[in-house]
């Protein structure tokens, strides 16, 4: 990953990532499934930017053989917690503490942007088997619902245009062209508590980076806002998958 401060700041708040972050439907797997033209059962897989281990338990639960690569001590620490039969190992995708062709499946879940392509496209390329298969999903919010396109824009006029707040489509136009990948979106929604949906925001990297006051000041007023649209404290989160997938 790109060894940055923010790149880092997560491991301000591992616990609280753990907590209020959203996971990936199954359709994701099945759709890597598909692309790969095998199962992941009984696959050797590793998980790259695994993070608290949101994917990596996706993964083990589908029957992969799956070790997780993690730069950020706290979140690794918080993944040994939360999957403490995982093999985990310290380290970032543009050095991979693997062994070459050592792997079936590479997945980067919410991590591959991190990375710089100079490193990591080879990095990925020589870890893998022949054959492989290198999987890229990031979760991004659907902005096609109005409440979220105008949360998305009180975001961006927070950080003054800052790319905290994606379009789900710019993230295939930065993947590698010599690697044709192919692409695939899906929506999928999660019905959370208002104080989880404040608590998932505060967790990008962003926030983490603002400071204390600055963050609590846009989420208080975001809460009032919520509040209004979801009386009953219930926030529906809709998000939108982008997977993209190619082989060795």
């Amino acid at each position: 990953m790109k060894i940055t401060s923010q790149a880092r700041s997560f491991d301000e708040a591992a616990a609280d990532y753990a907590q209020n972050r959203p996971s990936y439907p199954p359709a994701v797997l099945d759709a890597v499934e598909e692309l790969a033209g095998r199962p992941l059962r009984g696959a050797r897989v590793a998980d790259i930017g695994a993070g608290t281990g949101l994917a990596t338990a996706l993964l083990h639960a589908r029957g992969a053989h799956v070790l997780a690569v993690e730069p950020g001590p706290a979140m690794a620490s918080q993944l040994r917690l939360e999957l403490p039969g995982i093999p985990l190992v310290l380290g970032d995708g543009n050095s991979l503490p693997l062994a070459s062709a050592s792997f079936d499946v590479l997945t980067y879940a919410q991590s591959w942007h991190w990375t710089d392509l100079r490193s990591s496209v080879p990095e990925a390329l020589r870890v893998l088997r022949p054959g492989g298969t290198l999987a890229l999903w990031w979760n991004d919010s659907d902005s096609t619902l109005p409440w979220i396109a105008e949360q998305d824009a009180r975001l961006r006029r927070l950080f003054a245009g800052d790319d905290g707040v994606p379009d789900p489509t710019a993230r295939f136009r930065g993947l590698p062209p010599e690697l044709d990948f192919t692409t695939r979106r899906m929506s999928w929604t999660r019905s959370v508590p208002l104080a989880t949906h404040l608590a998932n925001l505060a967790s990008y990297s962003d926030f983490l980076m603002l400071g204390k006051t600055a963050t609590d000041t846009f989420l208080d007023t975001e809460r009032n806002l919520l509040a209004k649209i979801f009386p009953d404290g219930t926030v529906e989160e809709r998000y939108v998958v982008g997977l993209a997938v190619t082989h060795r």
